[in-house]
């Protein structure tokens, strides 16, 4: 996740550089159902109204959390499908709480009423995210139900209403793209705290679907308008906090933004994002699904890492001898293509390796999904450019050079 109002804000207000804190554990996100009421289109888990056998007991969830916080795990995002049909959410949610970690909600919002949202609220949730793909109709088709979007809007202000901190989070494709302006426009009037601009990643049916993915000319657009209203958010002094995901090239958008708002604080900026580095699967971000397999991060569900009922997720994430968890944490990362070259590589780390792997078979090439020029990158010959070609269901899950 890259945090774009934190880093306009060292534009406006510089922060001394101190030395990098590496934390103990990374942070969980946690699909502990995969039913869900909905069907997204670009949804990553493919999940659907039935239920999977096989997942994961209270008991079970119990015991991988006591492994998680003794293992220094600081964040837990509890996830699915959609989380609150998970019978036993609320007391999972209560025991971490207890124990330590950031808790944060991932919903799609649709069967929250007034008395779910008091128990959210209840419960102390750190932060709950919940998505809109667009206003009204255009949310509606791509959840695949009518009404959705109401009941998704009405959800928001119940948990905002209750001191809940609440985010609106958007995944951005070519057929919802003319909705960000109008959603930010209800990020401001309706004082919701936070806005997340997620790319999409061809995982599940995003990547099905990956043939409607934005393309570099609408993706550039919409960076333009996200980073001027965050600008004037921050400038304001409003506490509207905006973040961008699942492409890590934003970090360079911004930095060559900032030339040309901010020259002065140019090197300032840089250095902060050196700091940060870009992509962090499989470093600092790691997934536990329904099933109790482990992956590098959400979009990575076609490769497994271990599974915490067969070995503990501490004793799993500190296994390096798997080919891509070892490559994920080398640094800098051995990417090749455009991205090997980049004058910028510092800063976003490769970008998103699902992407590369989806449409070459090979994590370590370049990803596909980088909007940003030749000539913004540094490199002095045109290169060539690997371009994102329509799902045919002709490339496995798992290839078979990276099982």
């Amino acid at each position: 996740m890259f945090r774009l109002t934190h880093y306009l804000r060292e534009l406006l207000d510089p922060t001394a550089l101190t030395p990098a804190r590496a934390p103990k554990g990374p942070v969980v996100i946690w699909n502990l159902i995969r039913r869900c009421n909905l069907a997204c289109k670009h949804c990553y888990s493919i999940s659907g109204d039935v239920d999977f056998p096989g997942e994961l007991s209270t008991a079970e969830v119990n015991a991988v959390m006591d492994d998680l916080r003794a293992f220094g795990v600081p964040v837990l995002i509890l996830s699915g499908g959609e989380p609150l049909m998970r019978p036993d959410i609320f007391p999972i949610s209560s025991r971490a709480k207890g124990m330590g970690f950031y808790i944060g909600l991932s919903t799609n919002g649709t069967m929250i009423d007034a008395a779910l949202a008091d128990r959210i609220h209840a419960t102390g949730y750190d932060y709950v995210g919940i998505s809109l793909d667009g206003i009204s109709a255009t949310h509606d088709r791509f959840r695949g139900k009518s009404g959705a979007y109401a009941a998704t809007l009405d959800a928001l202000r119940l948990l905002r209403d209750r001191g809940v901190k609440v985010g609106v989070r958007f995944t951005m494709t070519e057929d919802n793209a003319a909705e960000l302006p109008a959603l930010l426009d209800l990020v401001e009037e309706e004082r919701f705290p936070k806005f997340y601009l997620s790319h999409l990643v061809y995982a599940g049916r995003g990547n099905k679907n990956r043939g409607d993915d934005a393309t570099w000319a609408a993706t550039r657009a919409a960076m333009d308008l996200v980073i001027e209203r965050a600008w004037s958010w921050a400038r304001a002094g409003r506490d509207i906090e905006v973040v961008t995901g699942n492409n890590d090239a934003d970090a360079v958008y911004l930095l060559q933004w900032a030339q040309r708002t901010a020259p002065a604080r140019v090197a300032h900026l840089r250095a902060k994002l050196a700091q940060w580095g870009g992509n962090s699967s499989g470093v600092n971000v790691a997934n536990i699904d329904n099933l109790g397999n482990v992956h590098a991060d959400t979009m990575w569900w076609h490769y497994t890492l271990g599974n915490v009922r067969e070995r503990p997720f501490s004793a799993i994430w500190s296994d390096l001898s798997d080919p891509i968890l070892a490559g994920l944490r080398r640094r800098p990362r051995v990417i090749g293509g455009r991205c090997g070259t980049c004058t910028y590589f510092d800063l976003c780390g490769g970008n998103t390796r699902v992407r590369a792997m989806r449409i070459t078979g090979d994590p370590w090439a370049e990803d596909p999904g980088c909007y940003l020029t030749d000539a913004e990158i540094g490199l002095q010959q045109p290169a060539a450019r690997i371009t994102v070609t329509p799902y045919r269901g002709a490339r496995s899950e798992a290839p078979s050079s990276v099982r």
